[in-house]
Parts: structure tokens; C-alpha cells; sequence
């Protein structure tokens, strides 16, 4: 049991303090990657509604 409490009070696991700062900045590689494709969608989603207006913009009327 002083192994454990001596481990415990001894400070943190340097192996743990590295996997969580790995994790940490994963995490912030993959918001940033969010971001990325959330204004890529946004950029596609108005490029597509615009060609969907000048499509129906350019149809003759069915009936005159």
C-alpha cells in the first residue's frame, strides 16, 4: 500500500500527462478539420441552390 500511496502522491504519470496532451491536441486537429468541412458544405450547399435558381430561371413557361 505505500507503493500505491507513494505512486499517488509522488505526482502525475508522465506517460499520462503525454496521452492526454496527444488527445488534447487530436481534439483540436478535429475541430479545426470540422470546420474546414462545415464551410466547404455551406460553399457547395449555395453553389448548388444557385444553379438550381438559374436553372428555373432559364426554363420557358409550360403554358403562355
Amino acid at each position: 500500500m505505500a507503493k500505491a500511496l507513494l505512486g499517488h502522491v509522488g505526482g502525475p504519470d508522465p506517460r499520462m500527462v503525454s496521452e492526454m496532451r496527444r488527445l488534447q491536441q487530436r481534439i483540436r486537429d478535429l475541430e479545426a478539420e470540422l470546420i474546414r468541412l462545415q464551410a466547404t458544405n455551406d460553399a457547395l450547399a449555395a453553389q448548388t441552390r444557385d444553379e438550381a435558381l438559374n436553372r428555373m430561371q432559364e426554363r420557358e413557361p409550360a403554358l403562355t
